[in-house]
């Protein structure tokens, strides 16, 4: 049941050929570029796909405010904070699919919920653990399987 979403949608919401510089047809080439790290820019452009209230939040799951300028500097994330990135933008592009709008998605995602202990899911996908929980109850939901 548990898969990935659609590479080229997670490559699109990171910025696409443009920012990324590379065609992403596999996750073997999303690994590859979150092994040498993730552009800044694509940082950028997931955040800005939610409201402007919740793109620090987003921001903040990736990198601490006192690392960004560093990173807004160098253009480039570290391995860690690329790894955080493609979760957010993978549970972006999941949950955009599933709950079948870009509003909805995102509304699950900030909004606190039983099944997570009252907890969010954005605050869980900071962890492997945690976007493996949400992971599974989207995909349960696409199933039409009981949560």
């Amino acid at each position: 049941m548990s898969g990935y979403p659609d590479v080229e949608a997670v490559a699109a919401a990171l910025g696409g050929k443009k920012v990324l510089r590379s065609d992403v047809r596999t996750m073997a080439d999303l690994s590859r570029l979150v092994v040498a790290g993730l552009p800044f820019q694509s940082l950028l452009l997931v955040s800005s796909r939610y409201s402007l209230a919740r793109r620090a939040r987003i921001e903040q799951a990736v990198l601490p405010r006192t690392t960004m300028l560093r990173r807004e500097q160098s253009g480039v994330l570290n391995v860690a904070e690329s790894e955080r990135l493609e979760r957010i933008a993978r549970m972006t592009a999941l949950a955009e699919h599933v709950l079948e709008s870009r509003e909805a998605g995102q509304e699950f995602l900030v909004t606190p919920h039983p099944l997570f202990e009252g907890q969010a899911p954005l605050d869980l996908i900071a962890t492997d653990l945690g976007a493996r929980r949400v992971e599974a109850v989207l995909w349960r939901i696409e199933y039409s399987l009981p949560v």
